[in-house]
């Protein structure tokens, strides 16, 4: 469990996918270019075998913002794409209206 004033600190944000690129020797996860409001960031996704590049490409997204950056197969990824997963189906958080980039999710 953690308190409300933990949880806050977590920066969601609506992000826009601009490119998802291979990795090279990674055959599932993708190197994803979003635009989170003027900022471009990359962030690393294990989402290949759910996604194709055109799947993911122009679509709004949610984001953890202020994650430290980690490096995955020698990519430094700058945030977290949120998914739902339950067994072998996983699916996108994503927006259902027309928000612009950076929006704040909470």
């Amino acid at each position: 469990m953690i308190t409300f004033d933990e949880f806050k600190k977590v920066e969601l944000k609506t992000a826009k996918i601009l490119d998802a690129q291979d990795i090279p020797g990674a055959d599932r996860i993708w190197k994803l270019t979003v635009d989170i409001g003027g900022e471009k960031k990359e962030i690393v996704a294990g989402i290949k075998q759910f996604y194709t590049r055109e799947a993911l490409v122009g679509r709004s997204v949610v984001v953890v913002n202020n994650l430290t950056p980690s490096v995955i197969r020698g990519v430094e990824s700058h945030g977290m794409l949120l998914v739902a997963k339950d067994g072998t189906t996983l699916s996108l958080l994503t927006v259902d209206k027309d928000m612009p980039p950076g929006s704040i999710v909470g």
